[in-house]
């Protein structure tokens, strides 16, 4: 259900709100049920994470800061200053712990505000840190997906092949025999 090919999951979050620029974006986290799963999908907890509806205001409204932060990091521009302080506060609180289980296998269970805190506590790391300057918005015009670009040179356009950089290539390919068949089909003259 979920998508996670962004090199951060903070970054995978804000890809929960698909198509931002769309007339109507395309929200992933619906239901109490639909964050859970993106907790464990995630990887961010082992198990279930019980969510209830100001569970996933809280997450929404974290993820919508994040954004504004990511945003104003790609544009060279300072921070919003609540949503700073919301991911600043959110960050502050406990975070998931990671336990050790009898046969060496770790395991972290955590409640939803444990999950958020984590997840604001790597926003507050990647954006303070030196992978700030990786980060990239997709270029398929209708993904506003970001992603941290570890590729040699730098040179990624996409946020992944499947679906943005398939698309992308495939409406260049159909552009390329368009004018390649306007090319090559005889010019009439007017008498």
């Amino acid at each position: 259900m979920h998508s996670f090919k962004c090199g951060a999951p903070v970054l995978d979050f804000l890809g929960t709100l698909r198509a931002r620029r769309n007339p109507v974006p395309t929200e992933m986290l619906v239901s109490p049920e639909s964050l859970e799963a993106w907790f464990r999908e995630s990887g961010l907890v082992d198990g279930d994470t019980p969510c209830g509806p100001s569970d996933l205001e809280q997450a929404t409204a974290l993820r919508e800061a994040v954004y504004l932060l990511v945003a104003a990091t790609l544009a060279g521009d300072g921070y919003d200053a609540d949503a700073l302080a919301l991911v600043n506060d959110t960050a502050r609180t406990p975070s998931a712990v990671p336990q050790l289980a009898r046969r060496g296998r770790r395991r972290t269970e955590a409640t939803p505000q444990q999950a958020l805190s984590s997840i604001a506590r790597q926003a507050v790391q990647l954006l303070g840190g030196p992978e700030a300057a990786l980060l990239k918005e997709c270029s398929r015009d209708e993904c506003t997906q970001v992603y941290l670009d570890r590729s040699h040179g730098g040179r990624r356009e996409w946020c992944a092949m499947d679906p943005c950089g398939n698309r992308i290539k495939a409406a260049a390919y159909r552009a390329r025999k368009r004018t390649e068949a306007r090319a090559a089909s005889p010019v009439r003259s007017s008498r």
